[in-house]
């Protein structure tokens, strides 16, 4: 692999920490009774890092009930498609 590709994957993998990080922490604020993280942040997390945000959501049950936090579900599959499709090119 390439350095360009190598990059892309490390700042994809930051992303997705940053994500689930976000997540985690929005809850634990959310238990605790403490300002919040606004949702439109936490969704445009997860447009960048659908895996990081998949798993915290799941990870601490956090926002699964609510319709738009749907949206992090279509996010996780066009961006699986996407890198499905960059493996069958060969990028990867």
């Amino acid at each position: 692999m390439s350095g360009i590709v190598i990059g892309c994957l490390v700042v994809y993998l930051i992303l997705n920490i940053v994500a689930l990080l976000a997540y985690v922490w929005d809850k634990h604020k959310a238990i605790n009774d403490k300002w919040r993280t606004k949702e439109s942040t936490l969704i445009l997390l997860a447009l960048f890092g659908p895996i990081g945000a998949t798993a915290g959501m799941q990870l601490v049950r956090h926002k699964t009930q609510k319709i738009k936090f749907k949206l992090v579900y279509l996010f996780l599959v066009i961006h699986i498609a996407v890198i499905a499709y960059l493996v069958y090119a060969g990028v990867f």
